[in-house]
């Protein structure tokens, strides 16, 4: 069984917590350094890219490949999983909506046409591509441009094929796989050491370049976002209770992965942390391996959040009426537009974005928020990971997938020690 070692989180949020206040200092004092110290935050971003795509093509094909034994194991467990997904992504929206009918924070801002589009939100996703490119026609090139869905899927599509061909045959392969999937948790733990000094280089940025004003003059719709997050981080805690684990207890183990999360703004970072975590809590390393890299494309409830809130405050702020036909609208077009933006370039903001244009409202719109995005970016993403909490948890707990021999990843549970930032 992987040895579990001893999570230092308490430390850890000191570490992130001094990092984001001295950086901050650091660009208010001598703005000029911190606006180059951008450099660094950038670097540690792309160190984690650089194992994203290795670690997800193992750990899924891994975890097909156990599933293939048993294929009504495999479609029960993606069936699960994604309504699990819909549903979680409808609470979330939902929520959303409910605080903006209560305290309408867009009501009286007055807001104009923003003076020009910015290349963040002014071209509307092409469905009709997003679609296609989920099938790589060159599976290295979609790994070489960092695609995350159209990787996913061939390595669920390889892991099938290892296990028709017999366990015989596949086993230098999957050798292979076990050993990469190892090494990648072992790189991993290297990485996010550095997490604190990230978080720091990101405020000093943060603070030397942007103007605080506008912070302010938002204040009460990040206060909504932060208020509408904790509701929806209580809703999963009363699953998890509902799903028989200890709620405190276990939000307590995945700390780690969604302190990364806020800190870094990126799911990515936190997925190798995140499946560290669940294996020790004991959730089944098939349903790890699979549901978790596919919740980070599907399942993002503080995006479903913040779309529901962004597009409703937008609409007031221009003065329109949202009466229930357009509500239902937005509900729908949220729970649409929500799934796969994480293989779409800006992901959350494009999404909203597109919500934006359903309602006939200018998309540069959204370039208001721009000001603000880092505060709901941060809230946002460690929501994403700790829904997929609830996602493998409910998974484990109903998907029923049979004992076949040792369903772990042996090379990685002799070698790999748990991930930690101190």
């Amino acid at each position: 069984m992987m040895a579990k070692t001893q999570s230092h989180s308490p430390r850890m949020l000191l570490y992130l917590v001094a990092g984001l206040l001295m950086g901050s200092l650091v660009g208010v004092v001598l703005p000029g350094l911190g606006a180059r110290l951008e450099i660094v935050s950038l670097a540690f971003v792309q160190a984690v890219k650089m194992i994203v795509i290795p670690l997800v093509f193992s750990a899924v094909t891994m975890g097909s490949y156990r599933l293939g034994s048993n294929p009504g194991g495999m479609a029960r467990l993606t069936l699960l999983a994604f309504g699990w997904f819909f549903f979680a992504t409808f609470v979330s929206a939902m929520t959303g909506l409910t605080l903006d009918r209560i305290f309408q924070p867009g009501v009286g801002a007055h807001l104009h046409a923003a003076q020009a589009a910015t290349t963040l939100t002014g071209a509307p996703v092409d469905w009709q591509k997003f679609w296609l490119g989920l099938i790589p026609s060159n599976v290295l090139a979609a790994m070489s441009e960092q695609k995350v869905l159209p990787t996913l899927i061939f390595a669920v599509l390889f892991g099938l094929s290892l296990a028709r061909i017999g366990e015989e045959r596949a086993r230098p392969i999957v050798g292979l796989l076990e050993s990469l999937f190892a090494a990648i948790f072992q790189l991993t733990n290297w990485i996010v050491r550095l997490a604190p000094l990230a978080v720091f280089t990101v405020a000093a940025w943060f603070a030397a370049t942007q103007s605080f004003q506008v912070v302010v003059a938002l204040s009460k719709l990040v206060g909504l976002m932060y208020l509408g997050l904790f509701i929806v981080v209580a809703l999963c805690l009363l699953a998890l209770a509902l799903m028989g684990r200890r709620p405190l207890s276990f939000a307590r183990q995945m700390l780690d992965p969604v302190l990364v999360g806020f800190a870094t703004r990126s799911s990515e970072v936190a997925l190798p942390i995140h499946m560290e975590k669940l294996l020790e809590a004991g959730v089944d390393p098939r349903v790890v391996s699979t549901v978790l890299p596919l919740g980070y494309s599907f399942n993002l409830d503080g995006a479903a959040l913040y779309m529901s809130l962004i597009v409703t405050f937008l609409a007031e702020a221009y003065g329109m009426h949202l009466d229930a036909p357009r509500l239902a609208v937005i509900l729908l077009t949220i729970l649409l537009a929500s799934k796969g933006v994480a293989n779409v370039p800006s992901g959350s903001m494009v999404a909203a974005a597109g919500v934006v244009v359903s309602l006939g409202l200018p998309p540069e719109a959204v370039a208001i928020m721009a000001g603000v995005d880092i505060f709901l970016d941060m809230g946002r993403t460690a929501v994403n990971v700790f829904g997929n909490t609830c996602a493998a948890v409910f998974v484990d707990r109903f998907g029923k997938l049979p004992e076949i021999g040792d369903t772990r990843f042996p090379a990685a549970a002799a070698s790999v020690k748990a991930v930690s930032l101190v």
